[in-house]
């Protein structure tokens, strides 16, 4: 069989599994987070917090719950680094240092799970599983429940109240993180993937010298990793390393992974706001930009100039044969459409273009599909927009859901997507300025420029990929890229709960005549349009810098 036509039956296979449970887990998704009853072990843990979640919350009460927990899971997270090597099962490890366990915190609890640290090298047992591995689930769960409000939002008129942000939550973490985690975990397990509590091994190679062999819970953090689009690898290779990815067949689930609850929350929207067809028409959008992305990526890399590439047949430099072009190719995609950031061959040694790519995945928010929650809640803000341009070519007032999208309304929206370009390219300006970002760079010249711009867009969008020439481990980049996903992921929080606010407070507008059809094709390619046209305004000019001065001189 040839290389092309197994990346086009994987790629077959991918999405053939992903429209399988679109219907079911979406529904279900929908029912979990409109059931009136608790589980027990539910009311058990609403007990232990003090938490009514029966009391409904409107928008800045949802708000102070979410900030409220994440900074005090910033802090237990940081304090665990902190004394790991005080607690059983450190394997020998110091505590981590106070600017890198800031940024691994700030990290973590941001969904961001960018590395600056080694993992098999620095982190012991109670901080893999106690700490990183809590957060994965937690985090993922907020971003989760922050989308189920903004549903709520356009779902609900005349009152301002979101749900509870406690029971939504628990639900998430309980009815589906970790049932979904278990099912993967096993099936990691059987496909070569470790899962142990072993002390460090200490081997002789073949060539009389000593090495250490690290073991670890690897296969069930391996799984909420990917679920939870969270990207933060028990070891420093990542998805690279056979301890985590042994096969194909691990590779192929961990892609489903990442990608099955950001490609079905479409289908829980459409179904919360009684119409299946709007979800639709948010999963088009989304799998559009996100096919197009793996076409053009695997395409590439496999013409990619140079003697030694076409000989190999594609650039091979960074990838792990066992996986070959495609299958990188549809990795690296999928992990920067999605704010995953764990990868399966290393994005530095990625051609120019294709860089470019992925680094456009990020940038525009990552909403094809995105990550758990922040993906579907970042694809209605551009909705919104699509809207209001669609209004105003037709001098009519835009209506989204039944819902006017007024000045308020679009002022929120408009906030929200002004905030991550601000971070990231502020954030890459400073770096270079200050000489800490020319210091980081492992390359010279539009390759090393796109190295750090890749960082602070990593960061600010809560992906946790990297370039892997880049260095990040210094007290600049630790506190700065710590400051940067802390802000890209709490600050457009805040808008997109105000925004649902405001809606919810709305009564329903009748659908006459003149309605904009946003369940059918046209407004699906309008969303796609004004996604990639507001993005490359915005980000044209950094990337014309990097990826795009190296490209074209390649």
């Amino acid at each position: 069989m040839s290389p092309v036509l197994a990346d086009v039956l994987q790629v077959t296979a991918l999405i053939g599994a992903l429209a399988l449970v679109h219907r079911p887990l979406g529904d279900y998704m929908a029912r979990v987070f409109s059931a009136e009853k608790h589980l027990r072990v539910e009311k058990w843990i609403y007990r232990s917090v003090g938490a009514n979640p029966d009391a409904e919350m409107r928008w800045t009460a949802y708000l102070r719950g979410v900030l409220a927990f994440s900074a005090v899971s910033v802090l237990f997270l940081y304090l665990i680094l902190r004394i790991q090597g005080d607690l059983p099962g450190s394997l020998g490890f110091a505590a981590i240092t106070p600017d890198q366990a800031f940024n691994t915190a700030a990290s973590f609890v941001s969904n961001t799970n960018w590395q600056s640290y080694s993992g098999e090298a620095a982190m012991s047992h109670v901080s893999q599983t106690a700490g990183l591995a809590v957060q994965n689930f937690v985090s993922a769960a907020v971003g989760i429940a922050v989308a189920v409000a903004l549903v709520r939002g356009f779902a609900r008129s005349r009152t301002g109240e979101l749900g509870n942000f406690w029971a939504d939550l628990v639900r998430g973490v309980v009815r589906i993180l970790i049932p979904i985690s278990v099912i993967a975990a096993i099936l990691l397990v059987a496909a070569g993937a470790i899962q142990n509590f072993a002390g460090i091994h200490e081997l002789t190679t073949v060539t009389g010298q000593t090495q250490s062999i690290s073991p670890g819970a690897v296969a069930s953090q391996e799984a909420i990793k990917d679920l939870g689009t969270n990207g933060g690898g028990y070891f420093n290779a990542n998805s690279a390393h056979p301890f985590e990815n042994p096969n194909g067949f691990s590779n192929l689930l961990t892609i489903f992974l990442l990608l099955v609850i950001p490609f079905s929350l479409p289908r829980t929207f459409g179904t919360m706001v009684g119409n299946v067809k709007q979800g639709y028409a948010i999963l088009a959008a989304m799998g559009t930009i996100w096919f197009v992305g793996v076409v053009l990526v695997t395409w590439l890399e496999y013409a990619h100039p140079g003697t030694a590439s076409q000989l190999a047949g594609g650039a091979m430099e960074g990838k792990e044969q066992r996986f070959g072009e495609g299958a990188s190719s549809l990795f690296a995609v999928s992990t920067t459409m999605t704010s995953t950031g764990s990868v399966n061959s290393f994005h530095d040694s990625y051609s120019g273009l294709s860089g470019g790519i992925l680094l456009l995945g990020m940038m525009l928010g990552e909403i094809a599909p995105g990550g758990v929650g922040s993906g579907l809640y970042g694809m209605l803000i551009m909705a919104v927009i699509a809207v209001f341009i669609a209004g105003l070519m037709v001098g009519r007032t835009p209506e989204y859901l039944g819902k006017k999208i007024g000045t308020r309304e679009i002022k929120f929206a408009a906030l929200y997507i002004l905030i991550t370009p601000a971070l990231v390219l502020i954030g890459t300006a400073i770096a270079m300025a200050t000489g800490n970002g020319e210091s980081s760079m492992t390359n010279t010249g539009a390759h090393g420029f796109s190295e750090v711009l890749y960082a602070y867009t990593s960061a600010s969008n809560n992906n946790g990929s990297a370039f892997a020439g880049f260095g990040a481990n210094t007290e600049f980049h630790n506190t700065a890229l710590g400051l940067c996903m802390l802000l890209g992921r709490f600050l457009p929080m805040v808008f997109v709960l105000a925004l649902a606010g405001s809606l919810a407070e709305q009564k329903p507008i009748p659908e006459t005549a003149g309605t904009l059809r946003t369940e059918k094709p046209l407004f699906t390619g309008l969303l796609v349009g004004a996604i990639l046209i507001i993005t490359g305004l915005t980000f044209f000019p950094a990337l014309a810098l990097g990826p795009l001065a190296e490209g074209l001189a390649s």
